[in-house]
């Protein structure tokens, strides 16, 4: 331990190191970037995770709806570079209980489906809002977002 507090107090101040280093050749000045991911809810028990730096959604079911449901047996999906509006259809799973359609909870367009979905739609049950995720959307108006539920509110609305 005295060894460390020795090595410490032998340290050059931080005055003595350059104010923008420069160690991994990028440019005299460093760049940070933002990028805020922001995950709603819609009454209807479909989420969705919005990344404001490549304007897609990833559109899941709520572990909540899976959990309704039951065992998924089949998932159909709308397929890519389809135009959706908020609200429309934009496929259907089916269980051993029920058939349930799900709603885009944004307007774009569909860039993605999860494919493994037509193989495995039980991966809904194992992971409904992360493996499981449904579709991917080019948001044509990302302000939706603010219209969906918080996870709050979803919860708040789950129990009522």
């Amino acid at each position: 331990m005295q060894g460390i507090l020795r090595a410490a107090s032998r340290a050059r101040p931080l005055a003595a190191f350059p104010r923008h280093s420069n160690r991994l050749g990028f440019g005299a000045r460093s760049q940070i970037f933002r990028t805020l991911v922001t995950k709603r809810y819609t009454s209807d028990h479909e989420a969705v995770v919005f990344d404001d730096s490549t304007g897609i959604g990833t559109i899941s079911i709520t572990d909540h709806a899976q959990s309704v449901l039951g065992d998924v047996v089949f998932v159909e999906l709308t397929t890519p570079g389809t135009e959706v509006s908020q609200g429309d259809s934009i496929g259907a799973v089916e269980s051993v209980k029920a058939a349930s359609d799900i709603y885009a909870p944004v307007s774009g367009t569909i860039e993605e489906i999860n494919e493994v979905l037509a193989s495995q739609p039980g991966l809904l049950n194992k992971s409904a809002e992360d493996k499981g995720w449904l579709c991917k959307i080019k948001l044509s108006d990302p302000s939706q977002m603010d219209s969906l539920l918080t996870a709050e509110a979803y919860k708040a609305s789950c129990e009522s």
